[in-house]
């Protein structure tokens, strides 16, 4: 499904529709519930309860105000290892679950956030770890542990109350969600294409005088017109805001002959995630430097992807991957290689030099989709390049999945 600059721009013309979904998504949703419940089974919980709004979408696909839910403690499944999935809903309404069949029983939370609950917060946190402790007690067997991905101290606390003993949730959902069925690697895909629409837009809407942040709006723009959710992060710079990296993007007007790079981070149609990155000049060509540090940038690309396939270590990527010169290490970027699904996920692969002190053990696995990372920083020109690219593993190799083209012609 990689598509060219040609199948893009037919793309923006209606050529190919965006309209039906690609899959079967109640396929996409069992599959990823069950992937659930074999880590819940395999760590002997009685079950998870998830506030984190991606992994809520990873756990019943229903979505509904996800940002603004992510700062408060107010949407939240539960999902029991033998037993119901229930979604908690901040208000009474029961069509946001219609037509979503891993919903077993939807419920109104007991909110229990100071904005909503004021003076009456121990009152409602009371209310939630009753309600909560009743389930896993309903349906755990016995079995008191409960998995909690992210949750409050006044939340916490009221669940140890009622005598259940709390454990990581992170662990059960990143490992759940590290390996893609087939129909998610479609709805990946869809993502992707629709990146890189969007990216077409910018570079085409890319001249002198255009500020960061106009030409990033091109971005959001092509991603929510084409049935996307949202863009993470705002990693859009130029000229000497290129250097060092992670500069949001701003009000500054873009000059002629300045690097642009931006790295997308983009949430797409059905939750999935395109994090891409390039680097352009504005303007007719690249300079000498230019040039050199986009032709190192490119090279640790190839190399890195060249390197993976399942059955390979992380440690033996860190060792294999390749060698950053000393006149850039200071300035690599924080990880060679992470995954990617409805967001950044597991595993993150660090650096050789930064191994021993973050790293940590873990194997490539066959249908585990991954960010082959790289940026080079330049002290003479004061610029920097960000590339990357999004790859699935295979028994092989990896294959490219994102397809928007590099600048070749500067090597």
């Amino acid at each position: 499904m990689n598509i060219s600059v040609g199948n893009i721009v037919a793309r923006q013309h209606g050529a190919m529709e965006f309209s039906d979904a690609p899959v079967d998504l109640d396929k996409v949703r069992f599959y990823r519930l069950e992937r659930i419940r074999e880590q819940l089974r395999k760590l002997d919980y009685a079950g998870i309860l998830l506030f984190d709004q991606v992994n809520c979408r990873y756990a019943c696909d229903a979505t509904n105000m996800q940002v603004w839910c992510s700062h408060y403690e107010t949407r939240c499944v539960f999902v029991a290892t033998e037993g119901p999935l229930i979604l908690f809903d901040y208000g009474n309404y029961p069509h946001l679950a219609e037509n979503i069949p891993t919903i077993d029983e939807y419920r109104v939370n007991s909110s229990f956030y100071y904005f909503t609950a004021g003076s009456r917060t121990d009152e409602r946190a009371d209310e939630f770890g009753q309600v909560i402790s009743d389930l896993v007690r309903a349906h755990g067997g016995g079995n008191m542990r409960l998995a909690v991905d992210r949750l409050s101290y006044q939340g916490s606390s009221r669940l140890l109350e009622q005598g259940l003993t709390l454990h990581d949730g992170l662990e059960v959902m990143e490992l759940a969600r590290v390996i893609k069925s087939t129909e998610e690697l479609t709805l990946m895909q869809h993502a992707i294409d629709v990146c890189e629409i969007g990216v077409e837009k910018m570079r085409e809407a890319l001249e002198p005088g255009i500020t960061e942040n106009a030409l990033w709006s091109k971005l959001h723009e092509a991603n929510i017109s084409l049935g996307g959710e949202w863009i993470e992060t705002r990693l859009l710079s130029s000229g000497p805001r290129t250097y060092p990296w992670f500069r949001e993007c701003s009000m500054r007007h873009i000059e002629k002959g300045d690097m642009v790079s931006f790295d997308t981070d983009l949430i797409g149609p059905y939750g999935y995630c395109s994090d891409m990155s390039r680097s352009w000049v504005c303007g007719d060509k690249p300079s000498a430097e230019q040039k050199r540090i986009y032709a190192l940038a490119w090279e640790q690309i190839q190399h890195n992807c060249s390197i993976l396939k399942a059955g390979v270590s992380f440690r033996e990527v860190s060792e294999r991957a390749w060698k950053i010169p000393q006149e850039f290490a200071s300035s690599r970027y924080s990880s060679l290689i992470h995954g990617v699904g409805l967001a950044d996920e597991y595993p993150s692969i660090k650096h050789i030099h930064d191994f021993d002190n973050k790293g940590y053990a873990g194997i490539l696995e066959q249908n585990m989709t991954l960010c082959v990372e790289s940026y080079i920083g330049s002290e003479v020109s004061g610029e920097g390049v960000k590339l990357e690219e999004q790859v699935l593993i295979t028994s092989e190799g990896c294959e490219l999945m994102t397809s928007y083209p590099m600048e070749t012609d500067w090597l």
